[in-house]
C-alpha cells in the first residue's frame, strides 16, 4: 500500500437509511451509535443527510441530528453532508450552525447542496420550487456574509451567535457545483465514483478557477462514493445489494422503500433489473487487498484530500465491519493514520 492512502483522511456520510422491519427513529439511533464507533477508530469526520418525505431515509433534519452525533462524541468532527440551502433561509442556517459551533466549538462542519425535494408536493411543502438551486450562488453568499458581518442581503440583519465564527464550509457539487465552490473559496465534496472522468474533469475545473476566501486559502477536495470491503469480494458486494434494490425500486415504482435483507427474494421486471444491475457498479467494494488498491488508484488520479465514504446497507454489522476493515486498510489508528 501506498502511504498517499495513509496520509489521506477519510470520513464518512451517513444517510439514516430505515430498514424493513425497523421502526424509522431506530435509524436515527444507528446514526450516532455508529459515529460512536467511527471516532474510535479513527475517522476525521461524521456527516449526516437531508432528505424529506423520503420512505427510505429518517435523516430529515441535519442539524438536529448534527447536535446528537455531536453530544454523543467528544472529538470527532461533526457536519451534514449536506444541508440543502434552497430549502432554508440562509439566515436560519447560519443560526443553526451558529449555535452548534458555539456548544461544539471546532468540531463542526458546514456541508451544503443545492438540492431541492424531489417531487412537486415535497417542493410545495417545503416552500421552493423546482428551480430554486438556480440562485444557490446567491443564497451562499448571503449565509456566509452572517459569519463574516458582511452580508448585505438584509442589511442591518446579524445572525446570532454565528457571526464571527469560523464554521469550515463545504459545497457538495457536481458539474456547474464545483464552480460555486471555486468562486466562492470553499472545500468542495464530490462524487459518485460511478463517473470517474465526469468527476475528474469537474475537479480540474474547481482547482484551476478557485479564489481564496475568509473561509479557505487553497482548493480542498472531498471525493465521495460508497465503499464496501468484506472477507471475500462476493460478500462485499452483497453489502451493495440492498441500496441497489431499493434504488432500482424507486425508479420503476417511484417510491424509495426502506432496505431490506440481502437475500429477499422478490421478482423483479426487465426494466428494474437494468436499473439494479446498474445501481451496483461502479462502487470500491472487495477484500482489504482490493479495496487498498482501488484507493490508492482514486486517490492518486484525482488528487483528493480526503474520502468521504457514503456506505448503506441493510446488516448494521455488516456494515459496521466493512468501516472497521475500511479503517485497517487506510492505517487509521495508527502511526501513519492520520
Amino acid at each position: 500500500m501506498s502511504s498517499t492512502i495513509r496520509t489521506t483522511r477519510f470520513s464518512i456520510l451517513d444517510r439514516s437509511r430505515t430498514r424493513a422491519g425497523h421502526p424509522e427513529g431506530a435509524a436515527l439511533r444507528d446514526t450516532v451509535a455508529l459515529a460512536r464507533r467511527a471516532e474510535q477508530l479513527g475517522y476525521h469526520r461524521f456527516w449526516v443527510s437531508e432528505h424529506h418525505s423520503v420512505p427510505g431515509v429518517a435523516g430529515s433534519a441535519p442539524t438536529v441530528l448534527a447536535a446528537a452525533v455531536a453530544a454523543a462524541t467528544s472529538t470527532i468532527r461533526v457536519g451534514t453532508g449536506g444541508v440543502m440551502l434552497p430549502n432554508h433561509r440562509p439566515l436560519v442556517v447560519a443560526e443553526q450552525f451558529g449555535v452548534l459551533e458555539s456548544l461544539f466549538p471546532g468540531r463542526i462542519d458546514m456541508g451544503l447542496g443545492r438540492s431541492v425535494g424531489f417531487t412537486d408536493g415535497i417542493r410545495r411543502a417545503l416552500g421552493t420550487e423546482k428551480d430554486a438551486a438556480g440562485d444557490f450562488g446567491d443564497r451562499l453568499a448571503e449565509l456566509l456574509g452572517y459569519f463574516t458581518g458582511t452580508q448585505s442581503a438584509h442589511p442591518q440583519v446579524h445572525a446570532r451567535p454565528a457571526e464571527g465564527l469560523r464554521v469550515p464550509a463545504f459545497v457538495l457539487a457536481t458539474g456547474a457545483g464545483a464552480q460555486l465552490a471555486a468562486a466562492a473559496g470553499l472545500a468542495l465534496v464530490i462524487g459518485d465514483l460511478r463517473g470517474r472522468d465526469r468527476m475528474l474533469d469537474a475537479i480540474d475545473g474547481y482547482r484551476a478557477a478557485f479564489r481564496p476566501s475568509a473561509f479557505r486559502d487553497r482548493p480542498y477536495v472531498v471525493v465521495s462514493g460508497t465503499v464496501a470491503v468484506a472477507g471475500t469480494t462476493e460478500e462485499a458486494r452483497r453489502l451493495l445489494v440492498p441500496e441497489a434494490r431499493s434504488l432500482a425500486y424507486s425508479r420503476t415504482h417511484g417510491v424509495f422503500p426502506a432496505l431490506r435483507p440481502a437475500g429477499a427474494g422478490e421478482e423483479m421486471s426487465a426494466r428494474e433489473r437494468g436499473f439494479y444491475e446498474e445501481a451496483l457498479r461502479g462502487h470500491v467494494h472487495g477484500t482489504e487487498d482490493e479495496v487498498g488498491a482501488a484507493l490508492d488508484a482514486l486517490i492518486a488520479r484525482s488528487g483528493a484530500d480526503e474520502v468521504l465514504v457514503t456506505t448503506s446497507t441493510y446488516d448494521r454489522a455488516a456494515l459496521v465491519d466493512s468501516y472497521e476493515r475500511l479503517a485497517r486498510v487506510v492505517g487509521l489508528g495508527t502511526d501513519e493514520g492520520r
